[in-house]
Parts: C-alpha cells; structure tokens; sequence
C-alpha cells in the first residue's frame, strides 16, 4: 500500500470581510498518497485552490490538522513547525501557476537558477543542475532566452523546471494550463505525466476542467461552495458519478452532451419506428472487450443503428459509451437488455417505452 504523503484533516479556512465572515472550505478531508496525480475540479470560487496553498501553508487554515510526509505542520489551530523548519517543509513542494510568474528581467536558466539562490550549492553546480532540469522539461536549448521570446509553452516548462530546483516530493499545479491552447495543455501534461513516473513526483491539479483530470490523473476530488462532494479514483468517479455537478462535469469532458444535442435533433430519432427504443451504453475494463452490437443481434435478433460511440483509457482501463437505436420485437429487445445489463453495461433509455 502506497504511503499518505499528504493528509488534510477537518480543514477549515474563513475570512473576515468587514464585518462578514466568508467560509471559503469548510471540514474537507483529503489524503493522497505518494506518486498520486491528483486532480481537484471545481468551478471558481469552489475553494479548490484555498485548500491546496493550505498544503504549504501559504494560506494558513483556522482550523483542521495537516500532515506531510509524515511531520504534522499544523493542528490545533497552530503552525507546528518553526519559521526555519517550515521553509524547509516548503522545499519539498514546488508550485506552478496559471501565469508562469517569471521574471522578465531573467533568462530562461536565470529564472531556475535564481530557485536555488539558497541552495547551498557552488556556481558551477548550479549552472549544472539548470542545464539538468532545462533539459527535463525540454528546453536546453533555450536556456539564454528572456521570457518574451518564449512562447507559452516554453514558459511553463521553464516555470516547472524552476519549481523541481529544490527536488521537490510534491508538484502543485494551479491552473498551470489555462491559458495555454488544447495542443500545448495535451504537451504540459505529458510532460507532467513523465516527472510523475519518472521522479516518482506527487502531483495535485487545481482545474475547473475535468478534461485536465481525465487525461492524466488517478484520483479525483469535486469541490463545490467550500465543501468536498465527491472522491475516488478517476475510473470510479467517470463510471459512476453520484453528484449532480459531478454528472455535469464529466458530460462536458466526454462530449456526450454535445452529441446528444445533435442526435435528438436527427430525423429518425424524432420519428423513432415502432418497436424501437434510443438507449445510452456505458461500459468500462473487460465489458469493453464484448462484441454488444454483434451479439444483439446474433442472439435476440436486434438491430442496432449507432448514432455516437466512443471509446478512453482512464488510468490503463477503457472505458466506453455509445448511443443507439435497438430494434426488434419487445420481448427480444427485453431479454437483449436483461443480458447487456448482466454483462456489466449500464444502460439508460433516452426515448420510447421501456420493453416488457
């Protein structure tokens, strides 16, 4: 079993706005285990990225207990740890931004040097381990560049290789991708992918966007109005998600709802022939591997027209879905449904009457 590196416990944070007082997360309860990518979704003003500054304490919590790598750092309503041992704590979790956060007046290699300003290491192995880590993230050779002649992408490498000076355990991304195009977000979270198995790095993604978390994280946590709504991992929350903001979420990251906008507006489906029925499939790890559609009507005699299908992998396990039209006598389309459902594949019938 994979070790806790980081464990928030009942965490509270409230601010004091003249004389109102705003709970931005309230009793949340997150442990996450080393070599975790962890994804947090939730809309703005969820609370996601309060509670994860909470994690180096950058935002002090009012209350709840922290733990990382094993040192509780706050409990009782106290930092725990010295002003000396707490920047120690905060070596071993680096942090990347929506905005890079670079300093323009440095180039590429000054901006990771100047992370290791107190590192105790000499100038040349510095300059060492900059060249190292520029060549992690891919940009050795760009290395003497200023900022504004880098382009997003190449600044948020620069920005992570500047968070890995320390040789972090723990990689906080906060928005890192939003404002980057989808070609280069697909390129930032390959790269994160590959520091997480190639450094054993912990990672945990702040996001408003569950697209972001499908495509690399293992676990996932919702937040919304302060409040955790739902955890699991990423193949338990896309398969069966219970909340309704949940639901939402992963309908936009799939496309089914897009999709379904265009197949309720399609002609056959309008006028669905008799003895007919509209049914969404959804099936994950080894129903995949059936042949549904060829068994249908190998078996029951129903044919099926389908109108969307699509099929991800999810933290190694495909996951699939698929929308279509099943025809044949009712009793046939009833006992082809029981066998679907037997053989794992949820089933929700968008249009016409449920077969006796």
């Amino acid at each position: 079993m994979s070790k806790e590196i980081i464990k928030l416990d009942n965490i509270d944070v409230t601010f004091r706005q003249k004389k109102r007082e705003i709970t931005a997360v309230k009793d949340v309860s997150i442990h996450i285990n080393q070599g975790d990518i962890y994804g947090i979704v939730g809309y703005s003003g969820a609370g996601k990225s309060t509670l994860v500054r909470v994690i180096n304490l950058l935002q002090v919590p009012t209350a709840g207990t922290i733990t990382i790598d094993d040192d509780v750092i706050f409990d009782q309503g106290k930092v725990t740890l010295s002003p000396a041992q707490l920047r120690e704590k905060r070596r071993d979790i680096g942090m990347i931004f929506q905005h890079f956060n670079l300093m323009a007046q440095m180039t590429a290699a000054e901006n990771v040097a100047f992370a290791l300003k107190h590192s105790g290491l000499s100038k040349e192995e510095k300059a060492e381990k900059v060249n190292r880590l520029l060549e992690l993230v891919g940009l050795a050779d760009r290395a003497e560049n200023y900022p504004a002649q880098l382009s997003g992408g190449q600044k948020q490498r620069v920005a992570i290789a500047r968070a890995l000076a320390n040789d972090p355990k723990i990689l906080i991304s906060d928005e890192s991708t939003s404002a980057l195009d989808p070609r280069t977000t697909k390129q930032i979270l390959a790269l994160l992918q590959e520091l997480n198995e190639k450094l054993g790095l912990t990672i945990v993604l702040i996001t408003h966007e569950m697209q972001i978390v499908k495509d690399i994280a293992n676990r996932v946590a919702v937040m919304q109005d302060g409040r955790l709504i739902e955890e699991g991992s990423v193949l338990e929350i896309f398969s069966h998600p219970k909340e309704e903001l949940t639901q939402d979420f992963i309908k936009t990251a799939t496309g089914i709802d897009e999709a379904l906008v265009k197949i309720y507006q399609q002609g056959i489906v309008q006028n669905l022939p008799e003895n007919s029925l509209l049914v969404q499939l959804k099936y994950s790890g080894a129903s995949t591997d059936t042949a549904i559609v060829n068994d249908l009507y190998k078996f029951y005699q129903v044919s099926s027209n389908i109108l969307y299908g699509n099929i991800e992998i999810l933290d190694h396990t495909p996951v699939g879905e698929m929308v279509l039209i099943l025809s044949g006598e009712p009793g046939n389309i009833h006992r082809a449904l029981e066998a679907v459902t037997e053989a794992h594949v949820e089933v929700t019938i968008l249009k016409g009457e449920q077969p006796c």
